[in-house]
């Protein structure tokens, strides 16, 4: 216990207190501004022993009748200092039974799980105690959890990730709100805590590793920050604590922007996520900008957006930990501007992004065939029935529609230039089917001295391994007619004995 800790009262008496003090109304308004605390919820304060914890308690004790909540006091015991850690616990304990609040605890050894998971410390620490905060709401014993970091919390977590390097995400700090936790202290300073408790009568615990300056946040907290405020800003924390609040702000806007694009642009199937190159690199689409206007937005806007739709498709994607870093992104966007199709690269979190002629793919590793390096084939098989002219087959696995169209030959030849391939009706043999590509297919299109074998056809038109499993064609009774991207079969395509031909048109699906 410091030097400065006052020793506690032997009873607390909140009914002492006639008047509210002017810690306690700022906290009022701060939460009512907020909406932080209705009356009738039960709100838990997260009570460490510290002392910003400890005051958070009595304030909100002081505030309990005329913010109507029902009162808890949560606390998780790290096991991290042996007998200090017991101790922190009783004391909690004891105060909670002080004020007849009831007492919610967890304890779990955080040194084994860290070494168990391979994590650090302080992340372990921080990962089992809102854990067990959110199973505290799940279960509905509380409803909300207010937990009491303050401004220069903020201003130490914000210098703290610039100096590990960050981004925009990093330099909003600490969150006044995530999930079930809400932090009201955010806008107080630390050293208004202090004389609260001494006025109050209110010992506090100390934790020793706080004074560690081997630890990076003790050494900005001893060292850094004295010296940011003698020598060069005094309200650096304030400072610290406003971009914060900017970077957060910019941080939403440009996420829910991302989302928006991601919602109109990517499409889901079977656990895979794919975009097309135009929808990912380009301009948006939605827009009626101007020339001009495109030109910049091309020199600057799309790569931010890109790098962020990029992040939310690997987070979609991938089924298990691991930090996807600026030079993975990057990665994946070289890979988008790569000419060639079929390439792929693997990012941490067991994801897989592969580059389909005009589209990135993104699938879980964990879906790879363990034998090679194509996926299971997507076995489809449609029957199309040409007795009404006209039939639609609708091919979720790459996200068209086929349309058959049957027309006069040759008074409407002439259109079908530009309008879609053209079979020769009378020589289609029943039934005829669109189904997906199979080893040992094999067809002579218009153009060519003989018969090829599929795969060879659509190696050569740049088609992967990884697409070809489920890449269209035509049947007709047995024999190949059409190939997705190829012209169609020579012994099927219209000649002078046409009457009737087919149209073959692909129309994607919105």
């Amino acid at each position: 216990m410091p030097k400065n800790a006052v020793p506690s009262a032997a009873k607390a008496d909140n009914s002492a207190i006639h008047e509210y003090t002017d810690l306690a109304m700022r906290l009022f308004r701060h939460l009512r501004g907020n909406r932080w605390a209705s009356p009738g919820q039960r709100v838990g304060v997260a009570v460490s022993g510290g002392a910003d914890s400890i005051a958070l308690l009595l304030l909100f004790l002081e505030l309990r009748e005329r913010l109507g909540v029902v009162l808890s006091v949560v606390h998780f015991n790290h096991k991290l200092r042996g007998r200090a850690s017991e101790t922190d616990e009783k004391f909690v304990s004891n105060l909670a039974a002080r004020h007849a609040l009831p007492f919610l605890i967890a304890q779990e050894d955080i040194s084994s799980k860290s070494r168990r998971e391979h994590a650090n410390l302080e992340d372990a620490a921080r990962r089992a105690r809102y854990v067990f905060f959110e199973r505290l709401v799940t279960e509905g014993q509380l409803d909300k959890i207010a937990v009491a970091h303050t401004a220069d919390d903020q201003a130490e977590t914000v210098l703290a990730h610039m100096l590990r390097g960050t981004g925009l995400a990093g330099l909003g700090g600490i969150h006044p709100e995530f999930g079930c936790v809400f932090r009201p202290l955010l806008k107080f300073r630390r050293y208004e805590l202090r004389p609260y408790l001494r006025m109050r009568r209110q010992a506090w615990r100390e934790d020793a590793t706080n004074r560690d300056i081997k630890r990076m946040r003790a050494r900005i907290r001893q060292k850094l920050m004295p010296l940011l405020e003698k020598q060069f800003q005094p309200s650096v924390v304030e400072h610290l604590c406003q971009l914060a609040d900017l970077a957060r702000e910019d941080e939403a806007w440009l996420e829910s922007s991302a989302e928006l694009r991601l919602f109109l642009n990517a499409k889901e199937e079977q656990g895979e996520w794919r975009i097309a190159l135009r929808d990912l690199i380009a301009p948006d689409p939605q827009s009626n900008r101007s020339e001009d206007v495109d030109k910049l937005w091309s020199r600057h806007a799309p790569q931010a957006m890109s790098k962020r739709i990029i992040r939310h498709l690997v987070k979609k994607v991938k089924p298990q930990s691991g930090q996807l870093s600026s030079g993975h992104v990057e990665a994946v966007l070289q890979l988008a501007q790569q000419p060639d199709s079929g390439k792929s690269l693997q990012l941490p979190g067991g994801v897989e992004v592969r580059r389909l002629r005009g589209a990135l793919v993104f699938r879980p590793l964990e879906q790879k065939n363990s034998t090679n390096s194509t996926r299971p084939a997507k076995i489809f098989s449609r029957t199309v029935d040409l007795g009404a002219r006209q039939a639609e087959v609708a091919l979720l696995e790459q996200s068209c529609c086929l349309r058959f169209t049957v027309i006069d030959w040759p008074p409407q030849g002439r259109e079908t230039n530009v309008t879609g391939t053209v079979l020769d009706r009378g020589r289609i043999r029943l039934p005829l089917v669109v189904r997906n590509w199979r080893p040992g297919d094999s067809m002579q299109p218009v153009g060519h001295q003989k018969r090829h074998r599929l795969s060879r056809l659509l190696n050569e038109l740049g088609v992967s391994r990884w697409e070809k499993v489920s890449w269209p064609v035509l049947d007709s009774g047995g024999t190949v007619v059409w190939v997705r991207g190829l012209p169609v079969a020579a012994e099927f395509a219209p000649g002078s004995f046409t009457r009737e031909g087919v149209v073959i048109t692909e129309v994607p699906i919105s």
